[in-house]
């Protein structure tokens, strides 16, 4: 009888060593040791991806580790199954200056015993970064547009976080900027931009859990740390028009499509206002600051998928992001580095304005 359990964590282990390898020299040839043919190639296409990058960024990796923690597993004589979170951290150097990347990946890794071994018949990514389904619904994208271009104010222009806050579920303890909006009736507040990328680095790993987690939770994420940095929700009350965020009760979603949508999220940033959350567009992202936001269309058809924060730079002055859906720290912002990346993808770099 095979050692069952030993033997395929041997083989987990001998899969993790071949990706640190491939990461720290570049070298695929290292993935010829993985079964999983469409896992291999997906590796691969990566893997070139990202060596394209470092070499026209002037990026060296210097240090790469990959830990891998088990979640769930099942397992038989001849077969087993394993959920696994793994642990990316990636060093890259630049100007003789480090800064270490980090992500937390999911995958269904499932074993087989043959041929008197144990080795991985098949590799599924968990956590994608492809996004849930955008929102369609033809009457609520009017509707945004009319809002958008007349400018029509709504019911309750801002809403208060203090009268919102629940002590039970701690919705906005320590995270709101309460006192630091010049008062509820001044529409005049900086945007604090140290403060929306400190609660990014706090919570880029865990949810903060005064917030509704969503399976697709990187625009969840990214409203959060706006609101972090004091852009005031705008209340409708109306899930497609505004921005804002009032939790779950009674069986129902209190939070508008762009608070949680990717592709809402964009189209909200994109609309011109004069007061409240709002953005302009920059043609580069070396034009972005702390707490500004990056939209990725992976498919250049116009529909956004993903968002992320910027939360530190590279010596030369290239954003980092954290992000969420696959929780990141200090990630160089094209996201090559993705399985959902394509030659087709374009992005939209969103400068936050300075006051709101």
């Amino acid at each position: 009888m095979p050692d069952t359990e030993h033997g395929w964590k041997q083989s987990m282990i001998d899969y993790v060593n071949a990706v640190n390898e491939a990461g720290l020299t570049g070298a695929t040839e290292a993935f010829r040791r993985i079964a999983d043919g469409e896992h291999r190639s997906r590796l691969a296409r990566r893997a070139l991806a990202i060596a394209g990058r470092d070499e026209r960024e002037r990026l060296r990796p210097i240090r790469s580790e990959m830990r891998a923690r088990l979640l769930r597993h099942t397992s038989s004589a001849k077969e087993a199954t394993a959920d696994v979170q793994i642990h990316l951290l990636r060093s890259y150097e630049q100007r003789s200056q480090p800064w270490l990347e980090e992500r937390l990946e999911r995958e269904r890794v499932r074993f087989i015993y043959a041929g008197s071994r144990w080795r991985i018949d098949r590799i599924e990514p968990l956590s994608g970064e492809l996004g849930a389904a955008f929102y369609t619904d033809d009457d609520a994208v009017e509707a945004e547009a009319v809002y958008g271009g007349r400018t029509i104010s709504p019911s309750v222009p801002f809403i208060n976080p203090r009268a919102q806050y629940d002590p039970r579920m701690r919705v906005y303890a320590g995270e709101s900027t309460v006192g630091e909006w010049g008062g509820y009736g001044s529409r005049a507040a900086p945007y604090r931009r140290e403060a929306a990328a400190a609660y990014a680095e706090r919570w880029w790993d865990k949810p903060n859990p005064g917030y509704e987690e969503f399976e697709v939770n990187c625009t969840n994420y990214v409203s959060q740390c706006l609101f972090a940095g004091g852009a005031p929700m705008n209340y409708t009350g109306k899930r497609e028009l505004g921005w804002w965020y009032k939790g779950h009760s009674n069986g129902r979603e209190h939070w508008s499509y762009s608070w949680a949508v990717a592709n809402s999220l964009q189209r909200f940033l994109s609309v011109p206002r004069g007061y409240g959350l709002r953005a302009v567009a920059v043609d580069s992202p070396d034009k972005l600051m702390l707490g500004d936001v990056i939209c990725y269309d992976w498919d250049g058809n116009d529909q956004f998928r993903h968002n992320t924060v910027v939360t530190a730079f590279t010596p030369e002055g290239m954003p980092l992001v954290n992000a969420n859906t696959v929780p990141s720290r200090h990630r160089y912002w094209d996201y090559r580095d993705s399985y959902a990346w394509t030659e087709q993808t374009r992005y939209r770099f969103y400068h936050i304005a300075d006051e709101f």
